[in-house]
């Protein structure tokens, strides 16, 4: 079924070219925007899987979700959803783009079904999502993989917690943002969180799907943002996280810088990142590919098949430092040859300095007011998207999916950057952000 943007009985019609976005929520929204500016009309594909992502849009995306020509629900099958965005839009879509991490499968599937451009599912790619298909993929093809275990019993995983060394990663197969990520430190505590994941819901993965038990990679974890058309693969930033135990959990994001292209690690990152993307048979689109640098070398934590996600927050900065984004290029990948052409193979020397910060919570309880503001005045600050409103509930944050806010800090004085990012993290341990009830 449809909902059109009309109250009339008719639906909405464009005569503008129809871009497919699915699941367009967090960075997708932003997609949407891009597109929009383009002069093309967006069309948003919900899956059955979104579920309550389904309203996560940026207040960045303006416009939207208004502006979106429809919005159409995934049916039973690919041919029904076909029928039903053709209806909705009047014409053929000319590209069909993943919004969100729980739209992978259908973008993939869906963008194959109408033959255009997107990554096959041929050869076992039919969920390229599972992280157990990404490390036997990576490893087929010779690159370094990490010892794991899945099943959807305890008896199939049990024997890797009698040969691996603790601690171990305990993990869903599909999700994001850390969702359900869990270090585990003996065998019972790795059973005790296997039980919960296999009979909890997931905030972006399938219920019931199976868990991963993964050897615990000792290192610095690093993303590295690409887009690609036609196999070719083109590095829009890298990044290193800063992740730290907080809240009892053990990889908090706090947030993260941006790595120059033409350093040593990053060289050796790219490199084996593009490697991966190959492994999984991904030629179109962007990906967002967190990689640990090992003392043996990188390592694939795991290949998400969409734009780097944290509501487009960070994007303010990836212009500042180069100019574009991940965004103008994945639009570029399936919609512009020329321009994607145009793009460099790696970013250029940064134009700027500065970092991400995540907002934090060490505190919990109804919010009467925020105090937001005092972060927008620090002199480094370009970018502040709030996540938590008065009348909302605080929790302490213990993954991504409970982070207040995430800011952007540039300034050409690293002292400036240092001393306002000291400012943040002190009102987040006093908890001065925010005025709780009694």
């Amino acid at each position: 079924m449809y909902r059109g943007q009309s109250d009339s009985t008719e639906k909405s019609v464009s005569l503008r070219p129809t871009v497919v976005l699915v699941d367009p929520c967090s960075t997708g929204a932003m997609l949407a925007r891009e597109l929009e500016q383009r002069g093309y009309a967006v069309l948003a594909l919900w899956t059955q899987e979104c579920g309550e992502h389904r309203g996560h849009l940026p207040a960045a995306a303006e416009g939207f979700p208004e502006k979106f020509l429809a919005e159409v629900d995934e049916e039973a099958t690919l041919a029904l959803t076909a029928k039903a965005i053709r209806k909705a839009a009047d014409a053929e879509p000319i590209a069909v783009i993943c919004g969100g991490e729980t739209g992978v499968k259908v973008a993939d599937a869906f963008s194959e079904f109408l033959g255009l451009r997107g990554n096959t599912t041929a050869d076992g790619m039919q969920n390229r999502r599972d992280k157990q298909v990404q490390q036997d993929a990576v490893k087929a093809a010779g690159l370094r993989a990490v010892r794991s275990v899945c099943g959807r019993n305890w008896d199939e995983v049990r024997h890797f917690t009698e040969t691996e060394s603790f601690p171990i990663i305990v993990k869903p197969v599909e999700s994001s943002g850390s969702d359900g990520v869990k270090l585990c430190h003996s065998k019972s505590e790795a059973e005790t969180h296997f039980q919960l994941l296999m009979t909890s819901h997931r905030k972006c993965g399938s219920q019931q799907a199976a868990v991963l038990l993964q050897e615990y990679l000792k290192g610095k974890e690093y993303i590295l943002d690409h887009v690609s058309r036609d196999g070719v693969h083109k590095t829009t930033l890298v990044w290193v996280y800063d992740r730290r135990p907080a809240n009892g959990a053990g990889f908090v994001c706090f947030g993260q810088q941006c790595v120059a292209s033409d350093s040593e690690v990053a060289r050796e990152l790219i490199q084996y990142t593009r490697g991966c993307l190959d492994a999984l048979k991904i030629t179109d689109g962007a990906t967002h590919t967190e990689v640990m640098m090992t003392e043996t070398g990188p390592c694939l934590v795991e290949v998400n098949s969409r734009c780097h996600g944290a509501a487009g927050s960070w994007m303010p900065l990836a212009r500042a430092l180069t100019g574009y984004t991940q965004v103008d290029a994945c639009v570029d990948a399936f919609l512009d040859e020329n321009a994607f052409a145009g793009l460099p193979d790696v970013p250029l020397p940064f134009q700027a300095s500065g970092q991400v910060s995540m907002l934090i919570s060490y505190h919990e309880g109804e919010v009467e007011s925020t105090h937001f503001h005092k972060v927008r005045e620090l002199s480094s600050v370009v970018f502040l998207e709030e996540f938590l409103q008065a009348g909302g509930r605080l929790e302490k944050t213990v993954d991504l999916f409970g982070l207040v806010g995430m800011c952007v800090l540039v300034h050409s004085d690293p002292m400036v950057l240092a001393s306002d990012l000291a400012t943040i993290r002190s009102m987040e341990e006093n908890g001065s952000l925010f005025v709780l009830a009694n």
